[in-house]
């Protein structure tokens, strides 16, 4: 049960941020050699590209615009490394709880990348960068705390976790609301009254 627990709190911050999780649990495991990080992600290879593409999003991620267009693009790339990295620490690819964690892991990152690209669509209707890179250093604040609380308690981290995308989700729905509701006030501005 913790593994799972450990898959789901990885997926989440995966959906958020996948390079920063795999840099978290490849440095733990190479600092601390835990057992539940499986050693691949502690190799120098490994590291240094999942340094790089953080690297990479830690510039793209504060620049308003920039960070929805990477979003898009890592719609596909973070559930899969959720996936990938839910498999990993279920140690059991070939079994049916690497199955399991693999749909733990792709789903929570699917559910928290949706709740990061909506806000930051919303974030970006305010064309200023102050916003962005607050909501940028919070979700990396969250993805480092979160990820590396549940190295020693999975548990703990997989209800932070929960709650942070119940969160994420509840805020999701009313920024939607308010969106379209700007949206049609807007567009209800532009319309020229008929003369007749």
């Amino acid at each position: 049960m913790s593994a799972l627990a450990f898959v789901f709190s990885s997926g989440w911050a995966s959906g958020l941020n996948c390079y920063l999780v795999v840099l978290v649990l490849g440095v733990a495991d190479r600092v601390h050699d835990t057992e539940q990080v499986p050693n691949v992600l502690q190799r120098w290879d490994v590291l240094g590209v999942a340094a790089f593409l953080y690297a990479m999003e830690f510039v793209a991620d504060k620049i308003p615009y920039v960070d929805s267009t990477w979003d898009a693009v890592s719609t596909a790339i973070r559930p899969t490394a959720g996936a990938v990295v839910g498999v990993l620490l279920a140690g059991q690819a070939d079994s049916l709880n690497g199955a399991v964690a693999a749909v733990v892991g792709g789903g929570s990152a699917l559910l928290s990348h949706a709740v990061k690209a909506g806000a930051r669509l919303a974030i970006n209707s305010s064309p200023e960068p102050v916003t962005n890179i607050g909501a940028s250093l919070t979700e990396d604040a969250a993805v480092l705390g979160v990820v590396w609380f549940a190295i020693e308690h999975p548990r703990a981290a997989a209800a932070i976790a929960g709650v942070l995308l119940a969160a994420g989700l509840v805020l999701l729905y009313f920024l939607a609301k308010a969106v379209r509701r700007g949206w049609r006030r807007w567009k209800g501005r532009d319309r020229v009254p008929d003369p007749a």
